[in-house]
């Protein structure tokens, strides 16, 4: 590798052990990757030092304090060292519990006080306390170009595509030696020539509704994988919560970090300039036969009309849904079988405070929850057997990962389920 001064310097541990602890891993991580050079990068998101049960007894002969943790386990040191403020902005994604309604969620205090320590450590050292998985509705939107280094598959799939940031998605080790140092390596969609459209897909019917945009990113995302769809046709024009559904579906079922919405986002404003001097690998169509199949297989798993569990908010809300779940259940009662969580961030939560919208919630028997979900968390009331979610996201992970039926459908059918303790869905 090629490295700049400054980055010699921490390698050689001119900057403190820490700095040239990380240095060493992003070295390696980048031989590893074949780059020659790093970026330097003024974003990153991650889960620096965070606590779980599995670390706090795996380190417990270490005392599984933050810095043991963030030495041992997000460094790989052989050696614990004292891990400084951070160089660059930083900021902490989504975590396992709310610390507000953790005896909901099921978790034990001595799991909460650990969590809390964690957050202080992490907050001391000028990290940025966000824990939800979807920053840029808490105050962290990079810019056009801007290299970023974040975590969550579905941050950084609208981080690259609708904010034309750069990012690839990276895992915990890396952006927290990120944090401390300010690199990343140069490779992959930190590079023009790696953010080409890869397939053409038609789309042939109208997609309107957020339900639509999370049924055409899950198939997006399995006929693509984790290569760069470029859009075209019946698109409406989407807004942040379908932009939000569309990226996480795709980066569900299939690994997508990038895509173009032909004059629609950024990077796009041709399917020329989307596809730069390559040409697709293939050209696909979207029709009423392709979304009736997309919808049955996220519905596969649905056998039981009687839902016990409604849960909200995969991706965390918007303050606009919240204000709209919060309209549909004003003046009703959750059913007495059945369970509404709703997830968002702690910043989204505070202004739903004092909207209104929480009380709300609340009234109608329901909980409004941050920094996790129940996938993160693995954390469903007890006695779930059959959930309904609008969330393709959470369709594809939560029924696999907590053994329970599961179906797809718009918000307000998942409303009206929580609200009858039925499934009463219609495919589009």
């Amino acid at each position: 590798m090629t490295l700049t001064g400054d980055e010699q310097a921490m390698l050689e541990g001119r900057e403190g052990r820490a700095r040239q602890k990380a240095m060493e891993l992003l070295v390696r991580y980048a031989e590893a990757l074949g780059a020659e050079r790093f970026v330097d990068t003024t974003n990153v998101a991650g889960v620096p030092g965070s606590v779980t049960p599995f670390l706090q007894r795996y380190y417990r002969d270490r005392g599984a304090s933050y810095e043991t943790i963030f030495s041992l386990f997000d460094l790989d040191s052989d050696e614990v060292v004292e891990v400084p403020r951070m160089t660059t902005h930083a900021c902490h994604l989504q975590g396992g519990v709310d610390p507000e309604n953790w005896q909901t969620l099921g978790a034990k205090p001595e799991m909460l006080e650990a969590i809390r320590a964690s957050e202080r450590s992490a907050a001391d050292r000028d990290i940025r306390i966000l824990k939800t998985c979807t920053p840029y509705l808490a105050g962290n939107v990079p810019s056009r170009g801007e290299h970023c280094a974040w975590m969550e598959s579905s941050a950084v799939v609208y981080c690259n595509s609708v904010l034309g940031a750069r990012t690839n998605t990276e895992g915990r080790e890396s952006t927290s030696a990120a944090m401390l140092t300010g690199k990343i390596p140069d490779w992959g969609l930190h590079r023009d020539e790696n953010r080409l459209g890869s397939h053409r897909i038609e789309v042939e019917v109208d997609v309107q509704s957020v339900m639509d945009w999370g049924m055409l990113g899950y198939f997006v995302g399995e006929i693509v994988q984790e290569r760069i769809p470029v859009l075209t046709g019946r698109l409406g024009r989407p807004d942040l919560v379908r932009y939000k559904h569309f990226g996480a579906a795709a980066a569900s079922s299939g690994g997508v970090e990038l895509y173009h919405l032909v004059g629609i986002t950024p990077e796009a404003p041709t399917c020329e300039a989307a596809f730069g001097s390559t040409r697709p690998v293939e050209t696909l169509k979207y029709g009423e036969a392709e979304r009736r199949r997309t919808y049955d297989a996220l519905n596969a798993n649905g056998k039981d009309s009687h839902v016990d569990y409604v849960m909200l908010g995969c991706p965390h809300a918007s303050l606009e849904q919240l204000r709209e779940i919060s309209a549909w259940l004003e003046g009703k009662r959750i059913s007495a079988h059945c369970h509404l969580w709703v997830f968002t961030s702690r910043a989204v939560r505070a202004r739903a405070d004092q909207e209104g919208c929480t009380r709300i919630i609340r009234d109608a028997g329901g909980h409004l929850l941050t920094d996790t979900c129940s996938a993160i968390g693995q954390a469903i009331p007890p006695g779930t057997k059959v959930a309904a979610l609008d969330s393709a996201k959470q369709v594809h992970y939560l029924p696999a990962m907590m053994g329970i039926e599961a179906w797809f459908g718009s918000t307000r059918e998942c409303i009206d389920a929580a609200l009858t303790g039925r499934w009463n869905g219609t495919p589009p």
